[in-house]
Order: C-alpha cells, then sequence, then structure tokens
C-alpha cells in the first residue's frame, strides 16, 4: 500500500488547480487536505501537503508573442482554425478570433484559457501549433479577450518548472 505521502501527491496530482496553487504557496494546508479526502489523519495529510509545497517551484515567464484581433469568423469548409470537421476562417461570420504568433506552446494556450475562464468569456474554440495560438470568441468579447490573452502570455507557466 502506498504511504500517506504518496497518496496525497497522487490526489494533488489529480488536481492541477491545486498543485499549482501549491508550487505558488498560496494554500491553506489544512482546507486543501479536506478537500483531497485522503484516508488519513487531516493533520498528517496537511503535513504531506507542506513538504510537497517545499519540493515544487513555480516559475512563470513572458511569452514572446505578438496578439491581434481577427474579426469576421465564422465556420467554414477551411481556415484559421480547424478542429475535426470544424474549421474558422475569415470572412464567414460574426465571431472574433484572437491570434498569438511567436513563442507559444501547450502552457501558453492553457494560460490563455485559465485566463479566460477567470474573465467569464467561453471560447468557440482554441487551439494551437508551433509559433501560433488561436482562440475564437463572440464577437462582443474579442476586446476583452485580447486583453486577457496578452496579459496570459505576460506570465506564462515556465517550461521545466513543477507548475501544472
Amino acid at each position: 500500500m502506498a504511504s500517506l505521502a504518496e497518496r496525497t501527491r497522487d490526489a494533488v496530482d489529480a488536481r492541477p488547480f491545486l498543485r499549482t496553487a501549491l508550487a505558488a504557496g498560496v494554500v491553506n494546508y489544512a482546507a486543501a487536505a479536506r478537500l483531497l479526502d485522503v484516508d488519513g489523519e487531516e493533520d498528517a495529510v496537511a503535513t504531506a501537503l507542506r513538504r510537497y509545497a517545499d519540493d515544487l517551484t513555480y516559475e512563470t515567464t513572458r511569452a514572446d508573442a505578438t496578439v491581434r484581433m481577427e474579426s469576421g469568423l465564422g465556420e467554414s469548409d477551411a481556415g484559421l482554425l480547424s478542429v475535426n470537421d470544424t474549421a474558422y476562417a475569415s470572412g464567414a461570420g460574426s465571431l472574433t478570433g484572437v491570434v498569438a504568433t511567436g513563442d507559444v506552446d501547450a502552457r501558453a494556450l492553457a494560460s490563455v484559457l485559465g485566463r479566460l475562464d477567470a474573465a467569464g468569456i467561453a471560447p468557440e474554440a482554441a487551439g494551437y501549433t508551433t509559433h501560433s495560438l488561436v482562440v475564437v470568441v463572440d464577437r462582443r468579447d474579442g476586446p476583452n479577450a485580447l486583453r486577457a490573452v496578452e496579459g496570459a502570455l505576460d506570465a506564462v507557466p515556465r517550461a521545466g518548472s513543477d507548475n501544472a
């Protein structure tokens, strides 16, 4: 059977938001111990959380990317973003694309999606490839989405750190 420390780490790793918060040092350990529902004394789980937090680091970096808006996106056969059978192209509708080109990757996209969620903006679609990231939002959300993407790219979790 796994030790309490191993079970606690596994429970934290199953919740990326909590792992990120632990790495950043912004967790109430007793509350997190209750949230995890790990079999063991709450104080012992809280201690395991403290020890795990000591092993984690949280670092961010600014993505070297240019961000722009592209208006008039809609579903098409091919275009700016394509996922499975759905593509979004310019001049095909009333949606807005926020496009970042440059130093972007999966961590940048995760940061962008988290920032959009915090801003109450639900993307129609999102994706990235090497050196390009796109989120498609409602036209009215375009300006706020642009600011959210710029802000997210100013603090992308650094590759190689323990950020979730």
